[in-house]
């Protein structure tokens, strides 16, 4: 989405107003957790929906 928006991870990190380390994480899927707060605010500055940003993975068990 951010491709297709044009936009760094910087200037999104900007956006939001959050640390280009922690965007980093959340876009490599690393994260646990997300705030929604967050969450809106990246639909907000990528003018999508969470469903385009994010994906439900089994975790190995």
């Amino acid at each position: 989405m951010m491709a297709r928006r044009k936009i760094s991870l910087g200037q999104l990190a900007e956006q939001v107003d959050i640390t280009p380390a922690n965007l980093s994480v959340l876009k490599t899927g690393k994260a646990k957790a997300i705030r929604f707060s967050t969450l809106e605010a990246i639909c907000h500055a990528l003018d999508c929906q969470p469903g385009d940003i994010l994906e439900y993975r089994e975790e190995a068990g």
